[in-house]
């Protein structure tokens, strides 16, 4: 299992880059698999908390049934539009995507599920210093941190 604290040992500039997206909004998206494998779309809270990355399911929710069945997941920062004319200031948006482990309930909100992320792939999009390229950061536990540049 790869968990958080892995990916800042590894790469910290880049996982505090990633956090900063995460942590700077409330609300993510999450997308899951249906039953027929088409996929599905959710809100979804989100936190790191002890080297850990956990979300949580309300009790009989769609989102949680799906990750019962299939754990594969990806979750998304919160993703702003850059005011015109300030592009290079845009923080970009990341991705973090994996398996959600369950855990036992917490005394905090037993009616809920508890998911923590076994990591398989992180992104974070963004441009350039000059906002003339798009760049595209991944890490993944077997590979590390790579990166490409885009027109």
């Amino acid at each position: 299992m790869t968990a958080w604290r892995d990916v800042e040992q590894a790469a910290p500039e880049f996982a505090g880059r990633v956090r900063a997206l995460f942590d700077a909004h409330r609300h993510k998206t999450i997308a899951t698999l249906r039953a027929d494998g088409s996929p599905r779309i959710s809100g979804i809270e989100a936190r790191f908390e002890d080297g850990e990355l956990v979300f949580g399911s309300m009790p009989n929710a769609r989102k949680g049934a799906d990750l019962r069945r299939d754990p594969r997941f990806a979750l998304h920062s919160a993703t702003v539009d850059p005011v015109d004319g300030e592009e290079a200031a845009w923080p970009g948006e990341a991705k973090i995507a994996g398996r959600a482990i369950f855990a036992d309930p917490t005394a905090e909100r037993p009616d809920s599920d508890r998911l923590q992320a076994d990591i398989t792939e992180i992104v974070h999009t963004h441009l350039n210093e000059a906002a003339t390229l798009l760049v595209v950061e991944w890490w993944t536990p077997a590979g590390g941190l790579r990166k490409v540049e885009r027109e």
